[in-house]
């Protein structure tokens, strides 16, 4: 099947305001005199391009279902992930000042409440899977919304993204330098590292974005099994590029500063491959994704189009 034609940027405008109109009125339910809820305003509403929750919706509607459903679990993916930005963040991990353009959380207020918004909101996901009827309108059956819990739990917890950001930390003690006779690192073996880090820290929520929009409309198996390996190799994809757009983006685009990753001699794909092995490598795995999903019909355009936005991104 092909997306020729298919308007990518109207979907994405489309659906990024869905959710975030979604997002507003959970954030109006708190007090916003709190410096907790106005921390977990401030990065949870700072824009970026929801591809999490995106993908979800994109998912139920390729399976030919109501894609109302999966709003419940687009909005508590998104709540997650901003949650781990915002721990990114901080100086005991990646210490970065700017987030979507703005101030990170613990510039804007302090390392604590920083800490705090990211766990408020890591916690408020769950809460909105356990009573999505407060919000929504459709919901899932409960026990969909059961297997949606630990399928999102699973994938960022302790054998998902957290574990994912555990090596990340871990393999700033690697040697970068693989091109050395100095015994220093063997380039394939960082490679598996590297491809396993991120098949956990990037590569876990993606795929299960990608599978919680199947999930929430009650899908077949062999469906959801395709769309899991989409999104392993979307997953993927995407990091690589991240990965090229810290050396070669703009930072006004990107909203963050570039460059960080040479300065703190992290493991990435450009320093192992190089920049231009690097794009041939995510190319390879976006054809991958495509493949994966060749069988569904043009209810799926949204995926194929959202597959190629990845590798031509510039943020």
């Amino acid at each position: 099947m092909s997306d020729t034609g298919f308007d990518l940027t109207a979907f994405l405008t489309t659906h990024q305001q869905r959710v975030n109109d979604c997002l507003e009125r959970m954030m109006a339910c708190f007090d916003p005199e709190k410096e907790l809820v106005q921390a977990m305003r401030h990065s949870l509403m700072a824009g970026g391009k929801r591809l999490r929750p995106v993908l979800a919706v994109a998912s139920a509607r390729a399976c030919g279902k109501d894609d109302r459903l999966a709003l419940p679990a687009a909005c508590a993916l998104e709540m997650i992930h901003t949650y781990s930005l915002i721990h990114d963040d901080l100086p005991a991990m990646d210490d970065d000042d700017l987030r979507r353009g703005k101030p990170t959380c613990h510039k804007k207020f302090s390392e604590p409440t920083a800490i705090l918004a990211g766990d408020a909101l890591l916690t408020h996901a769950f809460y909105i899977l356990c009573h999505p009827q407060d919000l929504f309108d459709p919901v899932p059956e409960p026990e969909i919304l059961l297997e949606l819990g630990g399928l999102i739990a699973s994938a960022a917890g302790v054998n998902g993204m957290v574990e994912g950001q555990m090596l990340d930390m871990q393999s700033e003690s690697l040697a970068i330098d693989v091109g050395s006779d100095g015994g220093k690192g063997n380039k394939k073996d960082l490679l598996t590292h590297l491809i396993h880090m991120h098949e956990l820290k990037t590569g876990q929520m993606i795929v299960a974005s990608v599978t919680a929009g199947a999930v929430s409309v009650g899908s077949p198996q062999q469906r959801i099994s395709d769309l899991a390996a989409y999104g392993t190799y979307l997953g993927l994809a995407f990091q690589v590029m991240d990965d090229i757009l810290n050396v070669a983006g703009d930072p006004e685009k990107m909203g963050k500063a570039a460059g960080s990753d040479l300065q703190r001699d992290k493991l990435t794909f450009p320093t192992i491959l190089g920049l231009e092995q690097s794009r041939i490598y995510a190319g390879q795995l976006i054809d991958q994704a495509l493949e994966t999903i060749d069988r569904f019909d043009d209810q799926a355009d949204p995926l194929r189009a959202i597959a190629r936005y990845v590798i031509t991104r510039d943020r």
